[in-house]
């Protein structure tokens, strides 16, 4: 009965989820005036990528989430940092979600069918445990994917310091050396730097407040310091040459300490699998000379 009650509710949510796809709400009149009276938001510096399957399969389920207060302030900076939509993100958390909720019911039902069936409380837990599990596996991935992402950026505005610090070294002025310096790299990084500059050319805005916006989107407070040191250069006429260059230096220190730290960690790692090599060899050797001593007790 209880199979039955949980297919039932499967089957149910399949048919909603295929007549939201079909026939989405419409927005009412008073959604649509608010929307004529909202102010533009500001032009983000990151842009934004499409899922695949998953995110058509969860789309109906996207608003749903959004209406529940997802995705939360944080994650949505991780989304910034990895250039997903928010949208792409819940849906692919519902889809997840959907898929561990359903297969323990598919495995249920087809060892019914053959005869075989499990206690209820087994196929029930499992499903549950899946639906948690695919709901949050998009959120972990997410912030290792952004975790990663930061630290390559970190990496590349250490280079990016020093190209300046090299181009006012030569007598450029400081718009000349940002665009100058970025034009001259490659990667994620730069390009989201270039597109950053561009943009604050295309808008006639100063090049170090783009930036700051991109630190701020980012979540790389290393950046924002830049744009807030080339500001007092731009602005006051401060000498930034010999910050730039301590702060490159810095950030080069601290990109060696952690890439230690890292492989540190990986040795200490190694040294797991080699132990448990070392005990089931152990056991591997001495278990015939345990067993004939047992037996022959």
């Amino acid at each position: 009965m209880s199979t039955i009650v949980l297919l039932g509710i499967g089957t149910g949510l399949g048919l909603w989820a295929m007549v939201v796809w079909v026939l989405p709400p419409r927005p009412t009149l008073g959604e649509l005036i608010t929307l004529l009276h909202t102010q533009p938001k500001p032009i983000h510096q990151l842009t934004t990528q499409e899922g695949g399957w998953s995110v058509r399969l969860g789309a109906p389920f996207a608003s749903l989430l959004r209406s529940l207060g997802l995705p939360h302030r944080s994650m949505e900076k991780h989304l910034a940092v990895t250039a997903r939509a928010a949208d792409t993100h819940l849906a692919e958390k519902a889809a997840l979600g959907l898929m561990g909720l359903m297969l323990p019911m598919a495995i249920e039902l087809v060892l019914t069918i053959g005869g075989r069936p499990l206690p209820w409380a087994l196929p029930a837990g499992g499903a549950l445990g899946l639906a948690v599990g695919g709901f949050l596996l998009p959120d972990l991935s997410l912030r290792a994917e952004a975790a990663r992402r930061r630290a390559a950026f970190r990496h590349a505005l250490s280079a990016y310091l020093n190209l300046i610090h090299i181009l006012l070294a030569g007598g450029a002025g400081v718009d000349a050396a940002l665009y100058d310096a970025v034009g001259t790299g490659q990667g994620w990084a730069f390009q989201q730097i270039r597109r950053s500059l561009d943009t604050a050319r295309l808008t006639r805005s100063s090049p170090w407040h783009a930036l700051g916006q991109l630190g701020e989107e980012l979540e790389i407070s290393e950046l924002t310091e830049l744009a807030a040191a080339l500001s007092l250069a731009g602005t006051e006429g401060s000498k930034v040459r010999d910050s730039l260059a301590a702060k490159a230096a810095a950030m080069r220190s601290r990109d060696g300490a952690e890439a230690e730290g890292q492989a540190n960690s990986a040795t200490e790692r190694m040294a797991l699998p080699g132990m448990l090599m070392a005990f089931g060899f152990v056991i591997f050797v001495f278990y015939p000379a345990l067993n004939q001593i047992t037996a022959s007790l």
